[in-house]
């Protein structure tokens, strides 16, 4: 019976000891370094924009149809931008010290000064204006309606679109290239888009996950990085030719995902009330190292490889009041 148990004790260590399998928690993964409350924002929380050099967030509060600006040094919100009409994505050129707001309910991109506050100009794109990108012109790029992309720049002034087969969610801009990576949840697809000739050049099919809203890009190891809802899934492109690479269950109702390079960490953001944190151990293997608990309907944020931290907005939720909690990641050094 001894040797039974000594046998039994042997396999448990080795498969809990397992050669790659690390044993760190988690929560010393993602170590919550501070909270910054906003006490009287309602409703959903959208997505968050970052000024580096001002350390500023901007969180698009969609609920309560205000921009929330956080300051970083402080770590205290510092101002709130009023009568949005359902701001959904939110981006902020450094060089002309503006945000621009895209607003879901009036399909509306706004654009606001973000030293004075002062409204700007506007592009009335008709309905759902959504996920805003800047690329490396200073362009703002939005996806909008029943199905397309816009780009504009920071004088609002309209530089041409691309149509869709659905209404896009999460897009990504490639850096060394001309291609876009687009969410179209409605259509099951991952479409693939050509920034200079304003084509569509691939389709890429999720198979039986549906639901696939956000989306990361490893653009030096040409990985995508989609989390789709049905089921709750991070599923890994490759993005040379769509093909799956791998498929691994999620933290459901994801809306931002981020990949954090100098670690090969990835982070989703569920609101089912946790944030999955996956290893990318090279670029066709993944394992999940585990779920950090948050708050039901926490599903947005931001990583900020430059700060070196994870953002989190935490909507209201019975006696939760909003808040920005901010996670310092594991040191590798």
């Amino acid at each position: 019976m001894l040797q039974k148990q000594a046998a039994l004790f042997l396999v448990v260590s080795t498969v809990m000891q397992a050669p790659g399998q690390s044993q760190t928690s988690v929560n010393e993964i993602l170590r919550l370094e501070a909270t910054i409350p906003m006490p009287d924002v309602q409703g959903r929380i959208d997505h968050v924009a970052i000024d580096i050099a001002g350390r500023r967030l901007f969180v698009a509060a969609l609920g309560n149809n205000s921009i929330e600006v956080i300051d970083l040094s402080k770590n205290i919100r510092v101002h709130t931008v009023r009568g949005l009409a359902e701001p959904q994505g939110i981006a902020y050129v450094p060089t002309v010290n503006r945000i621009f707001v895209a607003n879901r309910k009036d399909g509306t991109v706004r654009s606001l000064d973000a030293g004075s506050w002062e409204p700007l100009k506007s592009i009335a794109y008709g309905d759902d204006a959504d996920n805003l990108r800047v690329d490396a012109n200073g362009h703002v790029w939005v996806g909008y309606g029943s199905g397309a992309l816009a780009e504009f720049d920071v004088d609002c002034r309209r530089i041409g679109e691309v149509k869709l087969s659905a209404h896009p969610e999460s897009f990504q801009l490639e850096k060394n290239g001309s291609r876009v990576f687009v969410n179209l949840p409605k259509s099951g697809k991952v479409g693939v888009v050509d920034r200079k000739s304003r084509s569509i050049i691939g389709a890429w099919s999720t198979g039986a996950a549906r639901s696939n809203y956000p989306m990361a890009l490893d653009e030096h190891n040409r990985r995508l990085f989609v989390v789709t809802r049905d089921p709750a899934k991070l599923l890994v492109l490759n993005t040379v030719d769509g093909r799956e690479v791998a498929a691994i269950p999620a933290a459901g109702d994801c809306d931002d995902v981020f990949l954090d390079e100098r670690r090969r960490l990835i982070y989703a953001i569920g609101g089912e009330g946790a944030i999955s944190v996956f290893e990318q151990r090279d670029p066709d293997h993944y394992v999940e190292r585990g779920r950090l608990k948050t708050v039901p309907g926490t599903r947005t944020g931001l990583f900020s490889p430059d700060l070196d931290r994870l953002f989190v907005a935490v909507r209201k939720h019975e006696s939760q009041s909003a808040e920005i909690r901010v996670y310092a990641p594991l040191s590798n050094e």
